[in-house]
């Protein structure tokens, strides 16, 4: 299934359902008010909007999602990938270390994702 784009500031609205859901929308709104500092109206665009785009589904005032968390990261590292690093993971990589210093508990976790990708 293709996962429809999500925005930055839709993925924090996101972020937000993903921890609270199923949830009525009174209550979501009133739950972003608070988290994310939006007015009702925003939240029921917001929702309105994710729905008509396949990414949440909203039944009897009942907000679920349809695309997981998981699923929209994913996505969104994909499109990552392809539009910043050409599709090269070893690029990505160089980038990402000349930036970031890995704990070493981190690298050995990345070394056994590659060593079990490449079975």
């Amino acid at each position: 299934m293709k996962v429809p784009v999500i925005f930055d500031s839709e993925y924090r609205f996101c972020l937000v359902l993903w921890e609270v859901e199923p949830i009525k929308c009174a209550r979501l709104a009133d739950v972003c008010k608070e988290r994310l500092g939006w007015s009702r109206t925003t939240t029921y665009t917001v929702i309105k909007r994710l729905c008509d785009r396949g990414v949440l589904k909203n039944e009897n005032s009942v907000v679920t999602s349809i695309i997981s968390k998981e699923q929209a990261q994913i996505s969104e590292y994909k499109q990552m990938m392809e539009k910043k690093f050409e599709g090269s993971l070893p690029a990505f990589i160089a980038a990402f270390s000349k930036c970031n210093k890995l704990k070493e508990d981190d690298a050995e976790a990345l070394r056994r994702i590659i060593e079990s990708a490449g079975k």
